[in-house]
């Protein structure tokens, strides 16, 4: 029986994949096999040898410990493009809120609950409206800093708008390049994408190398009057930077999902409290994923999707499966190899992938294997993760 722990409100959807007959999945379990969570904080968590993995229903993990993950060979999981339409929805209607005012015209209109028995009450709205003129989204220009699943979808959702998209991703995968429109023209450095941009999308995860990427330094390039939409992470945006660029009007307004008490009360900021996943649809789909990948995981060693270790799958044929993680370094593989040599172990198909200093690889076997076998392949030198499946 595998047990999942789960912290934070899963989407039923995603918890009923597990089937009961083999999964024990609840909030309780204090010796998990795998993790599974939305915004819980795990940094200050000590993780129990058995936890083989970590799924987070959603696309960021800054609420967990990757590097001390990958130091225990737990294989972190995200859900990239699971909330990628609900994000995207959201940036629209931030940059029609901003671009027409609405938020002003509403609250004047709540405002004539005063004047319900004025005669002249339909003649006072008409009077009054001229105070909100707002522009149109078609014709301006989009930049789109981060061109992931979400910055993607936001990016060909403007164009259908009739906007010119500008779009800056330096980590731009091949795959991701393929998938986007030629319509979107590619920026050389965020500097250039901010000169040009009347709107600004940040879709950027949040890390050491994001942290308040937009500063004094970089707002002092962007075009006057532009509109920043932050719906990704708060930190990616020095507020202090912000603020002054609001001031002198380098900014025309900011909209951001990621509250702060700096800017509540500012009259150029628009908040909202982080909404850019908060529906039924995009919960259901980060849900279904992650359990979903858990699964694969924890049954065949299959890995989709991590955050920290190599994308890697190996379809099952017949005979016993073994996995290892190891350090990316040479003669691992053959040493382990030598182990099965040794045994007498016949290898059925093997696949092997590396990501950075992770090496990690799948081999399937005729034989059952057994704890001599497990304990030789981990005494190897260089290995720290050892599986059956």
């Amino acid at each position: 029986m595998r047990k999942i722990r789960t912290y934070n409100s899963i989407s039923a959807h995603g918890l009923d994949r597990f089937p009961r007959d083999s999964y024990e999945v609840a909030s309780e379990i204090s010796e998990p096999d795998a993790i599974m969570l939305r915004s819980q904080s795990l940094h200050e968590i000590c993780f129990p040898d058995r936890v083989k993995a970590i799924a987070r229903c959603g696309a960021g993990v800054n609420n967990i410990p990757v590097r001390d993950c990958t130091h225990q060979g737990i294989v972190v999981f995200n859900t990239p493009g699971a909330n990628a339409n609900a994000v995207k929805e959201l940036v629209l209607t931030g940059m029609l809120m901003s671009s027409r005012n609405i938020i002003s015209g509403i609250d004047f209109t709540r405002t004539l609950v005063n004047e319900l028995d004025n005669p002249q009450f339909s003649k006072l709205v008409e009077k009054e409206k001229k105070n909100f003129v707002g522009s149109e989204l078609a014709g301006k220009t989009l930049g789109v800093v981060g061109l992931g699943a979400i910055g993607a979808s936001v990016a060909h959702a403007a164009l259908a708008l009739g906007m010119n998209v500008v779009g800056y991703d330096p980590a731009l995968s091949v795959d991701t390049a393929w998938r986007l429109s030629s319509q979107i023209q590619r920026a050389e450095n965020l500097q250039w994408l901010l000169s040009r941009s009347d709107f600004v999308s940040l879709h950027v995860p949040a890390n050491e190398h994001t942290k308040d990427m937009l500063n004094t330094e970089t707002f002092s390039h962007a075009k006057p009057g532009s509109v920043i939409l932050n719906f990704a992470r708060g930190s990616i945006v020095n507020q202090q930077a912000l603020m002054s660029s609001l001031e002198l009007g380098t900014v025309k307004q900011y909209v951001c999902d990621f509250p702060s008490p700096e800017l509540l009360e500012h009259p150029k900021v628009i908040l909202l409290p982080h909404l850019g996943a908060s529906t039924e649809e995009a919960e259901q789909n980060c849900a279904t994923m992650a359990a979903d990948q858990l699964m694969d995981f924890l049954e065949n060693g299959n890995i989709r999707n991590s955050v920290n270790f190599p994308t890697i799958r190996l379809d099952r044929t017949k005979g016993y499966r073994i996995a290892f993680a190891n350090d990316n370094v040479p003669k691992v593989l053959s040493q382990v190899l030598v182990v099965l040599s040794d045994l007498e172990i016949n290898v059925i198909d093997m696949l092997n992938r590396s990501r950075d200093d992770i090496a990690y690889t799948i081999v399937d076997i005729e034989s059952e294997p057994t704890e001599q076998l497990l304990a030789q392949i981990t005494a190897v030198e260089h290995v720290f993760n050892v599986s059956a499946f």
